[in-house]
């Protein structure tokens, strides 16, 4: 299994025979080198989103369009880009599981908030989700945005990921303190990777905080478009 970081909340994770491309946002985001593109998406077999804010969305369409591949999440919102932009959609909700080229992808809760941008202003756009991704052993729990949910306590006793992706940047979801201390109190994670950090100044710049509050557990800090293989 390899997870590569794209900046910001955007992965792409080779598992099983599945190419997962996690909220893909190219166009605008300062972490991502624009001439990784063609890199980062070949191959995907499959686009999930966990929300509809643009920082996640920002590049479905075009590249569902350019590889001819589903985009996958809350059954509204992806039922909604079907309508507009005519893609090819996998629509579900959360407590779903849905096999993904051999990749068991669950869609559950989050915190947050999750809406598209209009000239009327925000208008929102199914809810707020995270996935659990099980194969090759292992299961990943991809927070998307959130904040600390006492939801979190069944999440972690009955899908028992032993990888974290976490949102961990502060202002707009967990910063690193809650993020460790959600890791501690409901999860038994063997690696962590932080994300949602380091993007804007406004943000987190660094996982220090979590590292120094985690020390039995492998926190990796992601390069972007340097794999990390699991």
């Amino acid at each position: 299994m390899q997870i590569t970081w794209l900046g910001h909340s955007s992965f792409r994770i080779e598992i099983e025979s599945a190419v997962l491309l996690i909220d893909p946002w190219f166009t605008g985001n300062p972490m991502f080198p624009a001439e990784a593109r063609a890199e980062a998406i070949a191959g995907v077999t499959h686009i999930l989103m966990t929300h509809a804010h643009s920082d996640h969305i920002g590049d479905v369409i075009a590249v569902a369009n350019e590889l001819s591949v589903p985009l996958v999440g809350i059954y509204d919102l992806v039922a909604y880009l079907q309508k507009r932009d005519g893609v090819a959609g996998m629509g579900f909700n959360k407590g779903g599981t849905m096999d993904l080229n051999g990749a068991k992808v669950t869609l559950v809760n989050a915190c947050h908030s999750s809406s598209l941008a209009t000239d009327a202003g925000p208008v929102a756009a199914g809810s707020e989700a995270g996935f659990m991704i099980a194969g090759e052993g292992h299961t990943i729990y991809l927070s998307g945005d959130t904040d600390i949910m006492a939801d979190m306590e069944w999440m972690g006793d009955y899908h028992k990921p032993d990888i974290g992706i976490l949102c961990c940047g502060g202002h707009f979801t967990m910063d690193m303190q809650r993020a460790a201390y959600a890791s501690q109190k409901y999860f038994d994670f063997k690696t962590i990777i932080p994300c949602h950090y380091r993007t804007f100044p406004l943000l987190a710049q660094n996982a220090d905080v979590l590292v120094a509050a985690l020390p039995k557990v492998q926190v990796i800090e992601p390069q972007v478009m340097q794999a990390i293989t699991l």
